[in-house]
């Protein structure tokens, strides 16, 4: 893709020990790793987790900052019981996905090529998009990309910045994240209306056993590209361009309690031909981190989606 530059230093790469994903609560899942070239030549290997059918079309999810695909544990299996084949990406710099050292490392076209790429290794095709928080920000430019490989998306407090400013939420957030040294993991609770356990607090920590491997979490909210200046916001409004022209079904559902994304579902619905006509939802009871707060109700809408 050569609207990424590339970059002279050579990544430094870590990879979390396998010791400190075992025995994670109602998380049984086997690893899946999917080797991907960085444009200075450093490999990169990332994680996922399938249910289902090898050979069935795939629903595809895509998860936000900071969890990984243990987000997905309550709607793997019932999504399985579809038929289709069921994949939970981790995106690179969280999960079990390797994570570049330094935050300077993390820019949006590389996430961008980075998921490029893993998505051409994989060959998917036919592919239903769950996507949530970054998950969607990333997973709709790869839909922007590569529409002939989505037969449907499913929209979830997400959206696509296109640098036209900052609300209170964000500008206090990306400020205080601009000079973060680690993660800060209180801020994760007040993201749903579920109450954690001990041990799920613990699972969603176990991919960082030290702040430094949370280069990559902390980077993302100076990522996100809602300042005019930013340098992902041309990446995001080409791709938001693209997006105006797709018109496979498109779904939203959002929470009411996020304050995140407030609004930009009413934008996509406005925008985006494919969301004509759909039975889109906004859930009461239901913060940011959704997968944890809705499982049972986005697994029957995900389900409806397919059958329509």
């Amino acid at each position: 893709m050569n609207q990424f530059k590339k970059q002279e230093r050579e990544l430094k790469i870590l990879r979390t020990p396998d010791d400190r994903f075992v025995n994670l609560p109602d998380f049984p899942f086997e690893p899946h790793y999917t080797e991907v070239k960085d444009d200075d030549g450093t490999s990169i290997r990332i994680h996922h987790i399938e249910q289902g059918p090898s050979d069935a079309a795939p629903i595809l999810l895509m998860h936000g900052n900071p969890t990984w695909s243990f987000l997905y544990r309550k709607m793997l299996p019932a999504l399985a019981k579809s038929g289709r084949r069921i994949i939970a990406v981790d995106l690179v710099g969280c999960g079990r996905s390797d994570k570049p050292a330094a935050k300077q490392d993390y820019t949006l076209a590389r996430h961008y090529d980075w998921m490029s790429k893993w998505l051409v290794a994989n060959d998917l095709k036919d592919i239903t998009l769950f996507c949530q928080d970054w998950g969607g920000t990333i997973g709709l430019y790869l839909v922007s990309e590569f529409p002939e490989r989505f037969a449907r998306v499913i929209a979830s407090n997400t959206g696509l910045p296109l640098g036209e400013g900052e609300s209170d939420f964000m500008k206090m957030w990306v400020g205080m994240m601009r000079e973060a040294k680690e993660f800060p993991w209180e801020m994760l609770q007040p993201g749903m209306s579920h109450q954690l356990s001990e041990a799920e607090k613990n699972a969603y920590l176990a991919p960082f056993p030290s702040p430094e491997y949370e280069a990559g979490i902390i980077q993302f909210p100076v990522l996100i590209a809602v300042q005019p200046d930013n340098p992902g916001a041309p990446l995001n409004r080409r791709a938001w361009e693209k997006l105006k022209k797709f018109d496979k079904p498109f779904l939203t559902i959002f929470g009411a309690l996020d304050p995140v994304s407030q609004g930009w579902d009413k934008r996509a619905q406005a925008s985006i031909p494919g969301a004509k006509g759909q039975e889109h939802l906004v859930i009461d009871h239901a913060n940011h981190f959704i997968q944890e707060d809705a499982p049972e109700i986005l697994v029957e809408r995900i389900i409806r989606f397919l059958n329509r």
